[in-house]
C-alpha cells in the first residue's frame, strides 16, 4: 500500500433529509470494500420554497450526527471527507453550521455545487453497475434537490441540479403528505415546467440506461418489486422496474387517506411517508420526461463518489480530477473570455511566479490550482461590462454550473481571486464575501490575488512580450526579473507589473522590484 493512502477511509454525505456514512477499506487496485454504513434522520432542511435558513433545532440535530459519524470513523482510524448539499448549499446561515460542526464534531465541511454534487453520484454510481461502456442518465432525488446527468464511462456529457427535492415539493404542494387531487395536478405541472427546459437542452442525448439513486428511489423501486413478488432481494443493488410499476406505486401512495396508509404499504420506509408522495413524483414525471421505461437502482451515490474522488486525492491520481477542473475552466473562459491568448499568457506568468513564491507565502500545491482558474477567468465578466468587469467575473465565477471538480469552498476561493486582479484590495470589513473566509482562505486569497495583479501587468499589450520571469528572494526584498521575448521591449509590461505589485509587497513583507533585462555588457 501507497505510504499515502490510509488503509480506511470514511465519507459523510450531509444531505437535506439525512446524514450518510460510509467508510471503506483500500484496495490495491485503486477500489474500495465498504466496512460499514451510518445513516441518521436529520430534516436539515424543511422548506417548500428556498431553504434560506437553517433552524437551531436542525442544526442541532446535524451537528449531533456528525459527532457520532466521526466517532465510528475513529474506530476505525479513517480520516473523514464530508460534504454538504442543498439544505447547507442554500441556507443563509450555513457558516453557523459549519464552525460549528468544525468545533464540536470536528468534521470540516465542504459545501459543493449541484453540479459537482451530480458528478460524484456519477462517480459512486459506476461502482456499484455495470454501465461504464453505456450512456446513462443517472436521477438522485435529494431532500432539496434533484440531480440529473448525462454520462459515458467517466465523461459528463451534460448535468443539471434542479430545486425539486422530496422534501421542498411535498411542503409546498403536499405540506401534510396526502395528497388531494389539485395538490397532485399543480405539483405535476410545476414538475413538467421544471424538467421542460433540461429536456430541451438535451434533446441530442439518448439514454440506454436510466439509473436512480438515492433513498426515495430506493423506496419506491422496494415498493414496486414488494407488490411484483412476496420475495423481496435482501440487496436492492441493480434492480430494475418498468414505469408502469412506478405509475402504480405513485398512484397507491396518493391514493392514501392518511399517513399511516402509507406506512402499511409493503416495502415502504416509514420514515419517509411524510415525503414520499412528492419524492415518487418527481421520479414518475421524470421518467415520463425523458421517455424512460424502466428505472435501475444504484444503491451507491454521492458519499461513494467522494470516497473514490478522495482515494484518488490520497493517491497522487491528480490527473484526473485535474483534467476535470481545467476542462470546467476553459469551457466557461471560451464562453465569456474576449481575448483567450491573453487569458492563458496570464496564467503562464501567474504559474511562474507561484512557482518562486510559494514557498515565501505559505502556500500549497492545491492552490497553485486555484490560482490558474482565476488567472484563466479573471476577464470572464467584461463580456457583462468594461466597467467593473472584476466584479461581474466574481458574479459569472460564483454561478457558474461548468466549475465540475471544485468544492464550493474552491469556486468562492476562485471567484474572489478574480475579483481582486484589480482595482480595490481585499477588505475583510467592507467586503462580506470575503470576510466570510477563514483567516487561512483569506490569506491564501490575498496572495493570489496579489500574484495574478503582477501576472496581469507582464501582459499588459497582450502581446506576449515577455517570454519568462523568475522570483529572486532575499532577506529584504523580493526581485522579479523579466526575460523579453526576441526582439521585444518590455518598459511597459515591467513599469505596469510594479505599478500592480501593492498587494503583493504587502504579502511577502517586503519590497517587491520587477526588473527588465539587463543590458550585456561590451567590455571585457
Amino acid at each position: 500500500m501507497n505510504s499515502g493512502i490510509p488503509d480506511v477511509l470514511a465519507a459523510i454525505d450531509i444531505g437535506t433529509n439525512s446524514v450518510h456514512m460510509v467508510v471503506a477499506r483500500v484496495s490495491g487496485n485503486g477500489r474500495f470494500e465498504v466496512l460499514t454504513r451510518e445513516k441518521d434522520l436529520v430534516r436539515l432542511g424543511s422548506s417548500g420554497g428556498d431553504m434560506k435558513l437553517l433552524t437551531d433545532d436542525a442544526i442541532e440535530r446535524g451537528v449531533k450526527a456528525l459527532d457520532h459519524c466521526r466517532r465510528i470513523a475513529e474506530n476505525w482510524d479513517a480520516p473523514i471527507v464530508a460534504v454538504a448539499t442543498s439544505a447547507v448549499r442554500e441556507a443563509e446561515n450555513r457558516q453557523v453550521f459549519i464552525d460549528r460542526a468544525r468545533d464540536e464534531a470536528g468534521i470540516e465541511v465542504e459545501v459543493i455545487s449541484g453540479v459537482e454534487e451530480a458528478r460524484l453520484i456519477h462517480l459512486g454510481i459506476l461502482q456499484s453497475l455495470a454501465v461504464f461502456d453505456r450512456t446513462i442518465l443517472c436521477c438522485d432525488i435529494g431532500g432539496g434537490s434533484t440531480e440529473l446527468l448525462f454520462g459515458l464511462g467517466e465523461d459528463v456529457l451534460a448535468s443539471r441540479s434542479l430545486k425539486l427535492g422530496a422534501i421542498r415539493l411535498t411542503r409546498r404542494f403536499i405540506p401534510e403528505g396526502i395528497a388531494g387531487t389539485a395538490d397532485v395536478v399543480a405539483c405535476r405541472q410545476h414538475l413538467r415546467d421544471a424538467l421542460a427546459p433540461v429536456v430541451a437542452e438535451t434533446r441530442t442525448l439518448t439514454a440506454e440506461t436510466f439509473v436512480g439513486s438515492s433513498g426515495t428511489i430506493e423506496t419506491v423501486v422496494r415498493m414496486a418489486l414488494a407488490a411484483r413478488s412476496k420475495d423481496l432481494p435482501r440487496n436492492l443493488n441493480a434492480a430494475e422496474v418498468t414505469i408502469d410499476e412506478v405509475e402504480a406505486v405513485v398512484e397507491r401512495v396518493l391514493a392514501a387517506e392518511s399517513l399511516t396508509d402509507i406506512r402499511s404499504i409493503r416495502g415502504v420506509d416509514p420514515s419517509r411517508a411524510d415525503i414520499l408522495a412528492g419524492g415518487s413524483l418527481i421520479l414518475l414525471e421524470t421518467m415520463h420526461a425523458f421517455a424512460a421505461g424502466s428505472v435501475v437502482f444504484s444503491d451507491a451515490a454521492l458519499r461513494e463518489g467522494v470516497l473514490l474522488d478522495s482515494l484518488r486525492r490520497h493517491s497522487g491520481e491528480q490527473a484526473h480530477l485535474s483534467d476535470i477542473r481545467r476542462q470546467g475552466v476553459l469551457h466557461l473562459m471560451e464562453l465569456c473570455e474576449e481575448d483567450p491568448d491573453h487569458a492563458a499568457q496570464v496564467a503562464w506568468l501567474s504559474s511562474r511566479l507561484f512557482a518562486g513564491l510559494a514557498e515565501t507565502l505559505g502556500l500549497t500545491p492545491e492552490a497553485g490550482e486555484l490560482l490558474e482558474a482565476a488567472a484563466l477567468l479573471c476577464n470572464t465578466g467584461l463580456f457583462i461590462s468594461h466597467s467593473r468587469h472584476h466584479q461581474h467575473s466574481y458574479y459569472v465565477i460564483r454561478n457558474s454550473e461548468h466549475l465540475t471538480g471544485f468544492t464550493d469552498r474552491e469556486i468562492e476561493m476562485v471567484a474572489l481571486v478574480a475579483r481582486y486582479h484589480r482595482k480595490s484590495a481585499p477588505n475583510a470589513d467592507r467586503h462580506a464575501s470575503y470576510g466570510a473566509l477563514s483567516a487561512a482562505d483569506r490569506a491564501t486569497v490575498a496572495s493570489l490575488a496579489g500574484i495574478v495583479r503582477v501576472a496581469v501587468g507582464l501582459d499588459r499589450s497582450h502581446s506576449e512580450r515577455v517570454q519568462d520571469v523568475r522570483v529572486v528572494v532575499e532577506h529584504d526584498v523580493v526581485r522579479i526579473d523579466v526575460t523579453p521575448a526576441e526582439d521585444a521591449s518590455v518598459e511597459l509590461e515591467v513599469a505596469a507589473a510594479q505599478e500592480r505589485a501593492d498587494l503583493l509587497q504587502e504579502r511577502v513583507g517586503r519590497p517587491v522590484v520587477v526588473a527588465g533585462p539587463v543590458p550585456i555588457s561590451t567590455t571585457d
